[in-house]
């Protein structure tokens, strides 16, 4: 049996509950409940058929290797996943419909069977579920329970029903593998381990004929809650379940702002974007998840399934624009239990606002909050909002302007975006700038004139420290930053080529190496225009770094704008985001065909499935990491609509 679950996945599902990732061949990787960003609950679901006498064993129709070929898609303008499986030899079509119902605590996996042969045929349905509760696979128990004619898997407070309207033939609650891929499950009731499986016999189904068995896993944080919700799931056929599930997607998309043109391509990613920012939006709490988790053992990155306040604010100002802003608002809500008591927001937390794993603080997420929260303002024009934020932005700009370095006037070191160096961040700079800024036009709407007149101030430094010691006039660029920590090696390096560099030495004596200057072209360097406005689109230096940008990131063959000039991270692909930021700018700028450009690019390299992904392969052009990722999404959005109201559609 293969173990391994890919980086890269085709699908998500879900109703801000429950969140589901899933290939192409309909094989669901990974299950979070009832948070869609921790904890994940799946180790493998697997579902294939038994025929006697036929290939030995079971045929998992989730796995190509078994003599399936797969068609896969959604349903249109919903999140509902349908896979066709048909196979080389077999005179039997599966088709497997994956979706959580709005609104309650199960998933369905609706499965039909249809007679593709001449002759009626027998075989029995295998269903195997193993989980590993809360990402953990200690003090894990499976049971059956005959009365409710289900697999149950628990762990502490998380309990999963599984069970179909149809009654079993078969079940083995543990240590269930084999048993399953021989068609012979046991009938043991009780195991304290993570596996079981059930099966239903299908006799004489004849040429033609369909059969349909849905699976439904029922979610509770007890064995009374779960077995509930299996119950409220069996209530009603599953035809009035996937009706129910589609009229509210369609209803969704049709409450939203309308798609700024009618290209059908851009519409269809367009209501792909909504429905996608739908399932990233928690719920429970409002907050919103960069990506559904593809690498929980961080083999390859620190993980993706937090919420970043970076991210978020891009995402929120695309949700207002789409039409969205209740996602907004909640989310919003959420930010301000997430601030620290001295008025920072750490780099990135869990959906439930405890820290997530962490490299330390990076300035530019909190000021990014702040500039979100006066970005939905201005959409909304709410009065409410903005005093139900009001102190909260109050303490963030106090604790932003003590990070000010009245040496230069920019943000003290922090991280950087792209959590990889510690320095003064050109970036980072430019979102304290936007941040201060958006906290004085609060303070004004609050009659604060004091407050708007200090941190209007301590704006206009950084802008002014930007002036002063930003702008690279060897490479016609901003410097991507100042006061840079390296290692000893590059200190050395830089010192003998002349460069000024500098080091410290901490309170426990420890010494620290700096050069005074990151030379390195990025793509971030476009946020000090857009979005955050600390210099102007048309300012001759602006327009010269956005066109060295292009010119140096600008991936050769396949296309597309990577993050920095010497980027390694998960091979130094082109990213999807920053090729449409480069389009923001070109519009702001006015440079509208440009734009268009890079949007097409961008439309070209969304997956089979109609998803953006974070990266596209360097060399191939095809999905390279991370799927979806929501802030592609959202700079899609955002792009579309920056066209459209400059009248370019």
């Amino acid at each position: 049996m293969i173990n391994d679950k890919p980086y890269l996945i085709d699908a998500i599902t879900g109703n801000s509950r429950f969140l589901a990732s899933l290939g192409n061949t309909g094989r669901m990787y990974r299950l979070w409940w009832p948070n869609i960003d921790f904890p994940q609950h799946v180790d493998k679901i697997r579902s294939g058929l038994f025929f006697e006498n036929g290939l030995g064993g079971t045929s998992w129709f989730d796995e190509p290797d078994y003599g399936w070929i797969h068609e896969a898609a959604y349903v249109p303008d919903t999140n509902i996943f349908r896979v066709t499986a048909n196979h080389r030899t077999l005179p039997v079509t599966a088709v497997t419909v994956d979706y959580a119902v709005p609104g309650e605590d199960f998933h369905v996996r609706d499965y039909t069977f249809t007679n593709t042969g001449d002759e009626p045929v027998s075989f029995q349905f295998m269903f195997y579920s193993s989980f590993s509760i809360t990402e953990n696979k200690l003090y894990n128990t499976v049971f059956f329970d005959e009365e409710a004619d289900a697999i149950v898997h628990y762990r502490h407070r998380y309990f999963f029903s599984i069970g179909s309207s149809n009654v079993c033939t078969g079940f083995q609650a543990g240590f269930a593998w084999e048993a399953a891929d021989t068609g012979a499950l046991r009938g043991s009731m009780i195991e304290m381990t993570t596996d079981g499986g059930m099966s239903w016999k299908i006799s004489e189904l004849a040429p033609g004929a369909s059969v349909t068995i849905p699976v439904y896993i029922a979610a509770g944080n007890d064995r009374f809650e779960s077995l509930a919700a299996l119950a409220k799931a069996k209530s009603k056929p599953s035809t009035e379940w996937f009706a129910e599930s589609s009229q509210y997607w369609h209803e969704f998309v049709a409450a939203a702002t309308p798609c700024p043109t009618d290209d059908p391509e851009t519409k269809d990613l367009y209501v792909r974007s909504l429905l996608m920012f739908k399932l990233m939006s928690d719920e429970k709490t409002g907050s919103i998840v960069a990506a559904p988790e593809f690498d929980e053992n961080f083999t390859r990155c620190g993980g993706y399934s937090y919420c970043w306040g970076r991210d978020a604010a891009f995402i929120t100002t695309a949700l207002d624009k789409a039409g969205l802003g209740s996602l907004t608002d909640r989310f919003y809500d959420w930010a301000l239990t997430a601030q620290d008591p001295d008025g920072s927001w750490q780099q990135r937390h869990f959906h439930d606002g405890s820290l997530a794993p962490s490299w330390g603080i990076q300035l530019d997420e909190g000021a990014s909050l702040i500039w979100g929260m006066w970005e939905h303002y201005k959409h909304t024009g709410s009065r409410e909002f903005a005093e139900r934020v009001w102190p909260a932005v109050a303490k963030g700009a106090a604790f932003l302007v003590t990070t000010l370095d009245p040496e230069t006037g920019l943000p003290s070191p922090s991280r950087d975006l792209w959590e990889e160096r510690e320095a003064e961040h050109t970036y980072s700079a430019a979102a304290v700038f936007g941040g201060l800024s958006a906290a004085a036009s609060f303070a004004d709407l609050q009659g604060q004139a004091e407050l708007a007149a200090e941190w209007s101030a301590a704006a206009s430094r950084v802008s002014a420290g930007l002036d002063a010691h930003g702008y690279n006039e060897a490479r016609d660029s901003f410097y991507r930053a100042l006061k840079l920590t390296v290692y000893p090696h590059v200190y050395h390096e830089a010192a003998e080529r002349g460069e000024q560099v500098f080091t410290k030495t901490s309170a426990k004596g420890y010494v620290t190496h700096h050069v005074q200057h990151d030379p390195v072209i990025d793509i971030s360097l476009l946020g000090i225009s857009v979005p955050f406005g600390a210099v102007a689109p048309e300012d001759t230096r602006m327009q010269k770094t956005a066109d060295v940008v292009e010119r140096e990131l600008t991936m050769p063959g396949v296309g597309g704008i990577k993050r920095y000039e010497d980027d390694t991270y998960a091979g130094g692909n082109p990213w999807v985001l920053t090729t449409l930021w480069l389009a923001h700018y070109r519009i702001a700028n006015g440079q509208y065909d440009e734009a268009k450009k890079h949007l097409r690019w961008a439309m070209d390299h969304r997956t089979q499935t109609g998803l953006l992904p974070e990266q596209v392969d360097k060399v191939t052009g095809e999905t390279a990491w991370v799927v979806p990722l929501t802030w592609s999404h959202a700079m899609f959005v955002l792009t579309i609509f920056m066209l459209a109201e400059k009248g370019q559609f």
